[in-house]
C-alpha cells in the first residue's frame, strides 16, 4: 500500500471494506509516518468528545440577510459621492428657500442724489449716535461727581484730624510750658539760677 491519506481517513472512520482495513493494518504497523497520523486522528477525536455539547443556533445568519446590511443612512456617509450629492441638494435647497422666504425689495425706488444721500446718512448717524454720547457723557459726569464727593468727604477728614492735631500740640505744649514753670519755681526756692 502506498501512504494515501484518504485510505487512512477513511480507515479511521471505517469507511473501508474488511478487505481494505486489513490491508492498512498491516500498513501501519509497517510505517512511522501514517502511524504517527493515525495517532494525532485519535488525539482530535478524544479532544474533541472531551468537548461538552452545546445547542447549535436555532438561526443561522448569513451574510445576505437583511441583518448585516447596514441602514440607508450608513450607506451614505460611507459612500463620498452620495455625500456629496446630498450638500450639493441640501445647498440648492437652502438657496432657493432663501430666494423665496425673503422679503422683496422695491426695485423701482428712484435714484439719489450723493449730496442728498450723504445728508440721510448724516442725519442717521446723528440720529445713532447723540444718545449715545449723551449716555456717556451721563456715565462720566456721574462718576466725576461721585469722585469729587469722595474727595470732599477725604478734605473733611483731613481737616478734622488737622485741628485734633492742633489741639493736641496745644495741650502738650501747655504741658510742658507748667513744668518748665514749675521747674523755674523750684529752682528759683532752691536759690538756684539757670
Amino acid at each position: 500500500m502506498n501512504c494515501s491519506p484518504n485510505d487512512l481517513k477513511d480507515f479511521f472512520f471505517g469507511e473501508l471494506a474488511e478487505a481494505e482495513r486489513g490491508r492498512v493494518r498491516a500498513h501501519l504497523g509497517e510505517c512511522s509516518e501514517c502511524h504517527e497520523e493515525f495517532e494525532r486522528l485519535r488525539l482530535t477525536q478524544s479532544a474533541l468528545h472531551a468537548l461538552r455539547d452545546e445547542e447549535p443556533p436555532r438561526r443561522i445568519a448569513f451574510v445576505s440577510d437583511p441583518v448585516f446590511e447596514p441602514h440607508w443612512w450608513r450607506r451614505m456617509w460611507r459612500s463620498g459621492p452620495q455625500l456629496g450629492f446630498a450638500s450639493a441638494a441640501m445647498l440648492a435647497a437652502a438657496i432657493l428657500v432663501h430666494g423665496f422666504a425673503r422679503p422683496q425689495q422695491i426695485v423701482n425706488a428712484p435714484p439719489q442724489s450723493s449730496a442728498a444721500l450723504d445728508a440721510r446718512i448724516g442725519a442717521e448717524v446723528a440720529r445713532r449716535i447723540e444718545p449715545a454720547v449723551r449716555a456717556a457723557v451721563a456715565e462720566s459726569e456721574a462718576r466725576q461727581a461721585q469722585k469729587a464727593t469722595e474727595l470732599v468727604s477725604d478734605v473733611r477728614k483731613l481737616k478734622l484730624q488737622r485741628a485734633e492735631d492742633r489741639v493736641y500740640f496745644a495741650e502738650s505744649l501747655s504741658v510742658i510750658q507748667r513744668r518748665y514753670n514749675v521747674l523755674q519755681v523750684a529752682s528759683a526756692d532752691l536759690g538756684v539760677r539757670q
